[in-house]
């Protein structure tokens, strides 16, 4: 049974302060589905961007830190952000990064109404991201299609799906995959007993090497704001590729090319269609509808 029919009772739950995820892996025998992640996020949302308000110095720390780390690679037309949240990170970042927009910026988050946050913030912050709906573990883009892929405690919550995230990060990027994410290793005792009882990633970079992955640099990311939960910075180059493609959006289930018509994107291979909300395009797997026919009536 999905964990969308426990809505109204998850949604209680939050309203009275619980925690959302502990609920839900008790229905999922303790794991965190991704289902679930999506349905705390998407309660959580408007926190964040009303957080980043009260942590703007940290932020602002943070944001030079990772830029820092980016004007160390070489030159680069095109970046994105995994879990984008609502873009209370990536729109600093880019105000920094590129003040006149002219890298091409996506960013996608599986929570619906994160994203139409990070629309409305990005819109306020006058930086022009390509935001959307989708799955980290179905990224609805072709292979070797963005310069820069970067996560910034998005991973977190998929613990024992470390390989499988990276495999899919490694196959859009065209030159780098930067992961701020949980520093396991390094963390304190405490802060070990809380990531395995959350269910974070771990040694991202012994996952990577074990991928055959080119892991050039892991180590401390200087700043963090939970001593409980330390960053660690592991960057990955991505070894030549020949094969380079237009980040255009692909379906997610059959990777063929989408068209925008109207108020939806379709695959005319594979007649999935795939429903634009609120500006937001929403390119989950869940969110296909079959119309193999949907041509006839609209060209």
């Amino acid at each position: 049974m999905s964990n969308l029919a426990l809505i109204a009772e998850v949604r209680e739950i939050y309203r009275q302060g619980g925690n959302v995820i502990e609920f839900l892996k008790t229905q999922t025998h303790g794991e965190n589905q991704t289902e679930s992640i999506m349905i705390s996020y998407d309660l959580q949302s408007g926190s964040y961007t009303k957080l980043a308000e009260k942590n703007a110095k940290y932020l602002d720390e943070y944001t030079d830190a990772v830029r820092a780390v980016l004007s160390t690679l070489p030159a680069f037309e095109s970046i994105m952000e995994i879990g984008v949240g609502e873009a209370t990170m990536m729109n600093p970042l880019m105000s920094k990064l590129d003040s006149h927009n002219r890298i091409l910026k996506l960013g996608f988050d599986i929570s619906w109404s994160r994203t139409r946050y990070a629309l409305q913030n990005s819109q306020e912050s006058e930086n022009s991201i390509n935001l959307f709906v989708a799955d980290l573990f179905e990224i609805p883009l072709p292979d070797n299609s963005i310069d820069i892929v970067y996560t910034s405690h998005s991973l977190e919550p998929n613990g024992g799906k470390e390989k499988q995230a990276l495999k899919e990060l490694y196959r859009v990027a065209r030159k780098f995959i930067l992961l701020l994410e949980p520093d396991f290793q390094r963390a304190s005792t405490e802060g070990k007993e809380r990531m395995i009882r959350h269910g974070y990633v771990r040694d991202l970079a012994t996952h990577a090497q074990e991928l055959d992955f080119d892991v050039i640099e892991d180590r401390p990311f200087d700043v963090f704001i939970n001593p409980l939960n330390p960053t660690g910075l592991t960057l990955i180059r991505k070894r030549t590729v020949e094969d380079l493609s237009i980040p255009n959006f692909v379906c997610p289930i059959t990777k063929t090319p989408l068209v925008k018509t109207e108020n939806v994107y379709f695959s005319e291979t594979s007649g999935l269609i795939y429903p634009v909300i609120d500006q937001i395009p929403c390119l989950l797997t869940s969110s296909a509808t079959l119309g193999t026919h949907f041509s006839c009536f609209n060209s």
